[in-house]
C-alpha cells in the first residue's frame, strides 16, 4: 500500500466515524439513561473529594491535640492543658459533623476509606484525653453518644433581617468498630511517649500504671487474634512493641531504679528502646 491508498483508508475511517456519531440519536432512551449515570457518578466522586478533604483536617487538628496532650507531664497545671484539648475536639467534632452531613441518606460504606483515616485519628485523641483524664479505657458508645448534631434549617422571609427557624434534623454520626478499634492500637504508641516523658520528669508511678493498661489492651485484641480487620492484625505488632518498651522501662525502674539519678532516666530508656525497634518477627 503506497503514502495515497493509506491516507485514502485513514480518511474514510474518519468519515464512518462522524457518519456513526451522526447516527447516534441523542434523545434517545439508552444515551439519557447514561447521562443519568454520567451525573450520579459525577455527584459521587465531588462528594468522595469533600469527605477525603474533611478527613484531612480533622486528621491535622486530631495530631495537634495529641501534641498538646503530651505537655501534661511538662506543665504544673495539667487541668489548664486538659481544658484546651476539649475546645480543639469540640472543633474536631463539628468537622465530622459534616461529614454526618455529606453521608445523609448514603451507604456510609461507599465513602468509608474516605474519612476512615481521620476517624480513626480523632478516636486516638480522645481516648488519649479520656485516659490522662480517667485512667480508663473510653467505649465505643461513649465516642458515638458525643457525635449527635443538630442541624437547624432556616428560611428568610421576604428579605426579614432575622431568619426563622424552618425545622431541626438531628444528625448522627457513628463510628464503625473497625476504626476504633485501630484509633485504640495506634493509643498504645502515645501511651509508651507518655511514659517515657514521665520517667524523665521524675514520675515512676505512671510507667507501671501504663503497663499494667497496656497488657489488658494487649489481651483485648488477642481475643480477637485473625477474626478482625486486617488492619487489625497488622497494627498488633506496633502494640506489642510499645507494650515491650513500657516493660522494659518498667523493669529498668524496678532493678536500676535507685542506682540512675531521675535527671539520667530518659535518656537510658531512649537508648534501650532503640535496640528493639527493628521490626523483627513481623507477621
Amino acid at each position: 500500500m503506497n503514502k495515497r491508498e493509506g491516507e485514502g483508508s485513514s480518511r474514510k475511517n474518519v468519515d464512518s466515524a462522524q457518519e456513526q456519531d451522526m447516527s447516534v440519536n441523542p434523545s434517545s432512551s439508552v444515551i439519557a439513561a447514561f447521562r443519568v449515570f454520567q451525573q450520579e457518578l459525577d455527584t459521587k466522586h465531588d462528594k468522595y473529594e469533600r469527605l477525603v478533604k474533611i478527613s484531612r483536617d480533622i486528621t491535622i487538628e486530631s495530631k495537634r491535640t495529641i501534641f498538646l496532650l503530651h505537655r501534661v507531664t511538662n506543665v504544673p497545671d495539667a487541668e489548664d492543658v486538659l481544658n484546651e484539648a476539649d475546645v480543639k475536639l469540640d472543633g474536631v467534632r463539628q468537622k465530622i459533623g459534616h461529614i454526618a452531613e455529606e453521608l445523609r441518606g448514603e451507604d456510609i460504606f461507599q465513602f468509608h476509606r474516605a474519612f476512615t483515616p481521620g476517624i480513626q485519628e480523632y478516636v486516638e485523641a480522645v481516648s488519649f484525653l479520656h485516659y490522662i483524664r480517667h485512667r480508663s479505657l473510653i467505649s465505643l458508645e461513649e465516642i458515638n453518644a458525643r457525635l449527635v448534631f443538630m442541624r437547624t434549617e432556616k428560611e428568610d422571609p421576604k428579605g426579614s433581617a432575622e431568619a426563622l427557624p424552618q425545622g431541626a434534623q438531628v444528625l448522627t454520626f457513628q463510628v464503625t468498630p473497625s476504626d476504633y478499634l485501630l484509633g485504640v492500637a495506634d493509643l498504645t504508641g502515645e501511651l509508651m511517649r507518655m511514659c517515657i516523658s514521665s520517667v524523665g520528669n521524675g514520675d515512676i508511678d505512671t510507667p507501671f500504671q501504663l503497663s499494667q493498661f497496656l497488657r489488658q489492651i494487649h489481651d483485648g485484641f488477642s481475643y480477637i487474634g485473625n477474626t478482625g480487620p486486617y488492619e487489625v492484625s497488622k497494627k498488633l505488632h506496633t502494640l506489642r512493641q510499645s507494650l515491650g518498651k513500657v516493660e522494659d522501662a518498667c523493669y529498668t525502674l524496678r532493678v536500676r531504679g535507685s542506682e540512675i539519678p531521675k535527671h539520667m532516666l530518659a535518656d537510658v530508656f531512649s537508648s534501650r528502646t532503640t535496640l528493639i525497634d527493628p521490626e523483627e518477627g513481623v507477621v
